[in-house]
């Protein structure tokens, strides 16, 4: 059975045990989303006409006085008949590049850092993304689902590249992807998702940019600033990487190549636990304080850790940087 969701003007499909979200994605149909486990609340909207099941929406996320005010979760909530929804923040929906489910095939598995690995997908049709988004892997056996960043830009579309941090005890990383994948497997993938990405290119006046990533991270950053540069080649784009020790860097000759080209972009690798000489001491965030004086006219971009993301954000800020020009994607464990 399928009930019709309307937003924004826009009337899709929906199965009654299909999450709005999932429904709307899949049409080309945007609507705000980034974690897509109901534990960012960023896909949070308001039930305009019908009713939903929250399913299993956190109360942390999502509190009773929410619920009883018509607040549902996009990415969790299931229709009881037909619906409307308004998202937060705005009246009108926009085109989404459409959510798609697709077999990918392993091309390479090569370890590039201290529990890291790089891991390209190829497929045999390509996939319309913007970079920064990410994809779903179905991990075999088990039905769950993990979720990593892309690494590459949008004309990147037949072959995906993946940056994976081991989890231990992990079921996907652990118990798959550093255990048993090879070359030549098969893969189940859903994408793209998530709206950490660059303003269309209409849209983009090539300001001046710092970007921050924790760990793997780094991933969306290269896809995001490698697109940058490629609309506004002069543009200033500052890049930072903060790891704990040496042994996890990897990529610093990809984007010294890249500084090359580009002589007002900087990559400024940090190191927080295990210092080595050449490289910077201490947590990224405050390398970027240290650095810049006032980033008033800047856009700002973070991926990593929920600690990290938050000591960016108040790193911005006191740089006087627009809140509406920081741009945040958490990397949150998935039995979070």
């Amino acid at each position: 059975m399928t009930f019709a969701v309307t937003v924004g003007g826009n009337s899709v499909e929906c199965g009654e045990d299909q999450a709005l979200l999932d429904a709307c994605l899949r049409a080309g149909v945007w609507m705000p989303n980034s974690c897509n486990q109901g534990t960012c609340g960023t896909c949070k909207l308001h039930v305009v006409a019908g009713e939903v099941d929250h399913g299993s929406s956190p109360v942390e996320t999502l509190s009773d006085e929410e619920r009883c005010a018509g607040m549902a979760l996009a990415c969790q909530a299931r229709p009881r008949g037909d619906v409307e929804l308004r998202p937060q923040g705005t009246s009108a929906a926009r085109t989404a590049n459409p959510l798609r489910d697709m077999v990918g095939t392993v091309r390479e598995v090569s370890d590039i850092a201290r529990d890291t690995r790089r891991i390209l997908l190829g497929l045999n049709e390509p996939l319309t993304f913007d970079a920064g988004q990410y994809v779903e892997l179905v991990v075999p056996g088990s039905g769950e689902r993990r979720q990593y960043s892309l690494a590459n830009t949008a004309d990147e579309d037949k072959v995906l590249e993946l940056h994976v941090k081991l989890v231990p005890d992990g079921v996907a990383t652990h118990g798959w992807l550093f255990d048993g994948l090879a070359e030549g497997d098969e893969v189940d993938i859903s994408g793209p998702l998530g709206d950490f990405h660059l303003p269309p290119e209409s849209e983009d006046d090539g300001g001046p940019m710092v970007l921050i990533g924790g760990g793997t991270g780094l991933a969306p950053l290269i896809g995001i600033v490698r697109t940058a540069l490629r609309r506004h080649p002069a543009r200033e784009v500052v890049l930072y990487h903060g790891v704990r020790g040496e042994e996890e860097l990897y990529d610093g000759d990809r984007l010294t190549e890249l500084a090359e080209q580009h002589p007002n972009f900087r990559f400024v690798p940090v190191l927080s636990h295990e210092p080595a000489d050449g490289y910077r001491e201490g947590f990224p965030t405050d390398a970027f304080v240290e650095d810049v004086s006032t980033a008033r006219g800047w856009t700002g971009w973070l991926c990593g850790p929920p600690a990290m993301v938050e000591a960016g954000v108040k790193a911005f800020k006191r740089r006087r940087m627009a809140p509406r020009n920081i741009h945040r994607e958490k990397f949150t464990p998935a039995d979070a």
